[in-house]
């Protein structure tokens, strides 16, 4: 009886992870991302999305920090409707690296970015203008991410100006800033319970992340 029932446990959650796999497969297809984001980096961010409660929106946003700054790596996916909303440059912080990111930190004053899952939280205007709060939901990884202020703003040393004239993009104190020109309305789409997911090349990460590990 007792293998009966181990037997029937295995079954049950070799279906529910077949079931999830082809939802993320289908999603992933259908949003036609095979030349955006690897697919491995989108299971692991959908892995994570579905394990998190509070989130307000069918919306998830993707920072790709295995990409040089040069190129887009910030996405912003409606998965309700299976839609690529944004797509764009994303800065990262100056001790980080200069073109590839390869140092990630969650210590106040590193001035490196931060990798993990995260929250978005509410709006100010502050330094930069319209900004947007992120609450880090992982411990020993991105939990310091209010007391360090990282935060989602723009900056003009975003652009692909800047990269044609420096060649390489504008970096910050570790905070993931955007162009002008898409802060405002990309602000607007994912403030308040988004959930946004940074990743990178860092292998600790994927051991340690108590998300992930879940």
């Amino acid at each position: 009886m007792r293998k009966l029932y181990i037997i029937l446990i295995f079954v049950t959650v070799y279906v529910s992870n077949f079931s999830l796999n082809n939802r993320y497969i289908d999603l992933y297809n259908s949003m036609y991302l095979k030349e955006k984001i690897s697919y491995s980096i989108f299971e692991k961010a959908l892995t994570g999305y579905d394990k998190i409660s509070k989130k307000n929106k069918d919306i998830i946003v993707i920072i790709d920090y295995t990409k040089p700054a040069t190129e887009k790596r910030f996405y912003v996916l409606d998965l309700k409707n299976k839609k690529v909303l944004y797509e764009t440059l994303v800065s990262h912080g100056k001790n980080s690296g200069i073109n590839q990111t390869i140092a990630f930190s969650n210590t106040p004053n590193s001035y490196q970015s931060t990798l993990g899952f995260f929250l978005t939280d509410t709006t100010y205007s502050g330094e930069f203008g319209y900004s947007l709060r992120l609450k880090g939901l992982e411990p020993g990884i991105n939990s310091n991410t209010e007391k360090r202020k990282i935060v989602i703003h723009g900056a003009e040393y975003v652009s692909y100006d800047f990269i044609k004239k420096n060649g390489f993009l504008g970096r910050t104190l570790g905070c993931p800033a955007l162009p002008k020109e898409y802060t405002g309305p990309i602000i607007e789409t994912i403030k308040n319970g988004t959930v946004l997911f940074v990743i990178g090349n860092d292998q600790e990460y994927l051991k340690n992340s108590p998300i992930l590990k879940l």
